[in-house]
């Protein structure tokens, strides 16, 4: 079933007087809302026992976890010793995950840094191979690990890297994030062709039953030159992508992903909003 909620809580979500991220569960709920994205962001700070009462108070309201692993990943990393820490950072997000019930660990998957774009792309194949060797290790192999792509033009992160990224093996999904797509492409995502175009790549590649739950971030995103510069509410007008045509081309292609809104700061009301213009598009 598609899914949709916000990454983190909005700033209605302490302006209503909510602190902890358990209260989280029942304000989603409130809303409609049934997913939720957690982020380790700035590091994996978080004990067995705080990951186990944020994973009971949301199976409590029937409201599915995502984490997002921290931002410093970056597999094209030269130095095999940061490599390492790259591992670490995924495979203690999915630990942390783990403990909270839910199964998707989004990631960012590598900067280009001074190398040419096909060495390090390749540097960035060898370690996911690593990466789904540590996951089968550890016997993670039943949760969904998804690479994202990428809003600045030095990241690496095109969609068709992200689907040959995906293709090494099962335990890698998707994460297509509309905005940075749009960013990095000079706003090229308008129409529900476009998004039909960008999704049939993926299918192409990966097939049906590997995209149908796909991992999705959506927001507006303000992009210059280099690509994205920051994340804007639905409020504007100035910059894309919008979801309603997006929300078609997802009924036409009978997809049914994880929606997260990254919003600046209207995450939740964002999030509702999109459920709201899919049931529209869904004839509900």
């Amino acid at each position: 079933m598609i899914k949709f909620g916000p990454s983190g809580n909005s700033e209605s979500f302490f302006q209503e007087g909510y602190e902890h991220t358990e209260e989280a569960a029942h304000y989603c709920r409130e809303r409609g809302l049934n997913c939720f994205e957690y982020s380790f962001g700035r590091g994996v700070r978080m004990g067995a026992e705080k990951a186990r009462s944020i994973g009971s108070a949301f199976a409590k309201e029937g409201v599915e976890l995502s984490v997002h692993a921290p931002y410093f990943i970056n597999f094209a990393n030269p130095d095999d010793e940061m490599a390492q820490k790259s591992f670490g950072y995924v495979l203690d997000s999915a630990k942390m995950l783990r403990l909270m019930g839910g199964k998707r660990v989004v990631f960012h998957p590598a900067a280009q840094g001074k190398d040419e774009r096909s060495v390090a792309v390749m540097r960035c194949v060898d370690r996911l191979k690593v990466l789904r060797d540590y996951i089968y290790l550890n016997g993670m192999q039943d949760m969904m690990f998804c690479p994202e792509t990428m809003g600045k033009l030095a990241q690496i992160g095109t969609p068709e890297e992200i689907a040959a990224f995906c293709s090494i093996d099962p335990v890698f999904t998707p994460c297509i994030d509309f905005g940075h797509v749009n960013a990095r492409t000079q706003g090229s995502l308008r129409t529900a062709e476009d998004y039909r175009r960008l999704l049939e790549g993926f299918l192409d590649v990966l097939g049906y039953e590997r995209m149908k739950h796909f991992h999705v971030h959506f927001s507006k995103i303000m992009y210059g030159a280099k690509g994205e510069i920051k994340h804007l509410t639905f409020e504007d007008e100035v910059y894309g992508p919008e979801f309603e045509p997006l929300a078609r081309v997802l009924c036409d292609l009978k997809l049914e992903p994880y929606i997260v809104s990254e919003s600046d700061g209207t995450q939740a009301e964002d999030a509702a909003e999109m459920k709201r213009v899919y049931l529209a598009a869904a004839g509900n």
